[in-house]
């Protein structure tokens, strides 16, 4: 592989730890407006990060796994990630924008429309994280279909089930979404006065998608996206969403946390690929960190994980948490991409503080070891990322 690595951030309330917006720096009041977020995405773009993801659900945030909880210590609420990247869309240029959608409650009819309508204000900039929902507080607030309760948890076989359920659905839904992106040829629209046309209806096609959880006629009523495909990722920790992400997507997010559990992830996305006779380019892998960047001059990355620990809930993470300097996080890093990893994502602790020492400091770091580009290469989320692109329509004559 290249020595250039693809860098991410991952963006979520005032930071990953739950004690975030407590900093002095933190704008726990300007959480759900709009500048908030141009702000974030545009420090990470100076930076030259790669892309941002934008966390969502269709439940409150919980210190609880499988439900909600009686907090009020802690961030609670949350705008729509779709809305916030089309709203940031316009205020930015170069950096890919991803906001999380979940499948189990959508329609992929409405989500296809969506993140090719970001397409489109983004100029090419889109991409999609998949998410599933198994939790029986988000069925609740949809009443379309039935859940075992909260008496079904981990390690119950009819957990698993549920489980391998949702993922399924979540596939097909992506198939669907993907299909309706290519049912509008690239051009489709002829747009000539002169003979009265706009449209040619030879290019516009129905997709007759059947399936367990959907049947879409289509076509789409959004033209194909500028990037024809935008990008589909998946955060994934085990086989089953390992599946998925080698079934349906370009880009997964893993969780390894030390050297030799990062091969192993290795082997299991690749099995997982292998399993599901993934065709086309291969699965691109990043790993997820929870960062706190030491503070030059000032106090140490450990010393404020403690502080922000004592204060309220300690931080617990399903991915590394590592503190330190930016010198010893670009060594983190320079090994996830010795073993073959694409790049990685990196979850800010508190975003207005370790956010900006992502892009300059860490930034500055991977571009003087030759590990990060000096300059945006690409014009498009799937340039970025090496991604093929000018794919044609399934659907388009040969």
């Amino acid at each position: 592989m290249s020595s250039r690595l693809r860098i991410g951030v991952a963006l979520d309330g005032a930071g990953w730890h739950p004690a975030a917006w407590r900093e002095p720096s933190s704008r726990p009041a300007e959480l759900f407006s709009p500048d908030y977020w141009v702000d974030l995405v545009r420090i990470a773009e100076e930076g030259l990060l790669d892309f941002a993801t934008i966390e969502d659900s269709l439940a409150l945030q919980s210190s609880e796994r499988s439900g909600p909880d009686d907090r009020t210590d802690e961030v609670r609420g949350r705008l729509d990630a779709l809305l916030i990247a089309a709203r940031v869309s316009p205020a930015t240029s170069h950096i890919g924008l991803i906001p999380t959608v979940t499948t189990t409650h959508t329609e992929p009819f409405h989500v296809s429309k969506a993140v090719a309508t970001l397409d489109y204000t983004s100029e090419g900039r889109a991409g999609w994280q998949v998410k599933v929902s198994g939790r029986a507080d988000e069925a609740a607030h949809f009443g379309r279909r039935e859940h075992p309760g909260t008496e079904v948890s981990w390690g119950d076989p009819a957990f698993d089930v549920l489980v391998a359920e949702l993922f399924d659905e979540a596939a097909d839904a992506v198939e669907v979404v993907r299909r309706l992106w290519d049912s509008w040829e690239d051009d489709a629209e002829i747009r000539d006065v002169a003979t009265d046309r706009f449209l040619d209806a030879d290019k516009v096609h129905e997709i007759d998608f059947e399936g367990r959880w959907f049947s879409v006629r289509g076509p789409s009523i959004t033209p194909r996206p500028p990037q024809g495909q935008p990008v589909v990722a998946a955060l994934a920790h085990a086989e089953v969403p390992y599946r998925l992400a080698a079934r349906a997507a370009d880009v997964v997010f893993v969780t390894p946390t030390d050297a030799a559990h990062a091969r192993a992830i290795l082997d299991d996305v690749g099995a997982a690929a292998t399993a599901v006779s993934r065709e086309g380019s291969p699965l691109q892998v990043f790993a997820d960190i929870v960062v706190f960047l030491d503070e030059r001059d000032g106090e140490s990355a450990a010393d404020r994980l403690r502080r922000l620990d004592a204060v309220g809930r300690p931080l617990t993470s399903d991915a590394r948490i590592f503190t330190g300097s930016a010198s010893e996080l670009a060594d983190v890093i320079a090994e996830f991409g010795a073993l073959g990893y694409d790049g990685v994502r990196l979850r800010p602790g508190v975003l207005t503080d370790d956010l900006p020492r992502i892009a300059g400091d860490l930034g500055a770091e991977l571009r003087a070891r030759g590990l990060f580009h000096d300059a945006y290469e690409a014009d498009t989320l799937r340039g970025l990322l090496g991604l093929p692109e000018n794919i044609p329509s399934r659907y388009a004559a040969v």
